[in-house]
């Protein structure tokens, strides 16, 4: 069955919905975002997480002594990075669990097949592609090409990310077979977590075979 992970939580109500709905994993942002959470709000969140849900941190081009000790006083299960962090970076971290993100832009009708080739030797677990726009990427409600996936050599597990919704999750899943699907803004109202969006794509993710 395809994973879970609802992304950017920063609010005790966040913690309760997922403790009822049960998601696979959830993520903390500790970038610059407007879903930022430091260390301390994260440690009080992540205590009133329930057990079975997995934690994952989201950096962007942080100190690796910031990152660990994140990691370690957060009790962060995975760490996603979202920079430039190259393979001498990543390999830091071989103690723990790694996604790596790469943004694809919503414009392209084509993708170079050979895309995937850094990331393949990447020390990491999984890559989390997520969809950009001329520079920007993450928290664009848009999504990429999921097509051009099929002429990707992906070695990692994939974790696909970037305008998801309970309306096209199914039709992602089909196309992309990822091992995890993100989202963040897709289950959110007026910027903050919504507990019937997020309801609806658990139900429409886990009514896939």
């Amino acid at each position: 069955m395809v994973k879970i992970k609802i992304c950017g939580l920063k609010r005790h109500e966040d913690i309760q919905y997922v403790n009822e709905l049960l998601p696979d994993y959830i993520g903390f942002v500790f970038a610059k975002s407007k879903r930022q959470v430091d260390l301390a709000k994260a440690k009080i969140l992540g205590s009133q997480l329930d057990k079975g849900i997995k934690k994952v941190g989201v950096f962007v081009n942080e100190d690796v002594k910031q990152v660990k000790k994140i990691a370690k006083e957060a009790y962060l299960d995975v760490l996603q990075f979202h920079g430039d962090e190259d393979e001498s970076y990543l390999a830091q971290f071989n103690d723990f669990t790694i996604w790596k993100c790469k943004s694809i832009d919503i414009s392209l009708k084509n993708i170079d097949e050979h895309v995937m080739d850094e990331i393949n030797i990447y020390p990491i677990e999984g890559i989390v592609l997520d969809s950009s726009r001329k520079g920007a990427s993450g928290g664009l409600g848009q999504s990429f090409n999921w097509n051009l996936l099929q002429r990707l050599n992906i070695e990692k597990k994939l974790i696909l990310a970037g305008g998801l919704s309970s309306e096209n999750v199914c039709e992602a899943i089909e196309i992309a077979n990822p091992y995890a699907v993100d989202i963040s803004s897709g289950v959110e109202t007026d910027g903050v977590k919504d507990f019937n969006k997020i309801k609806k794509f658990i139900e429409k993710v886990r009514e896939q075979k």
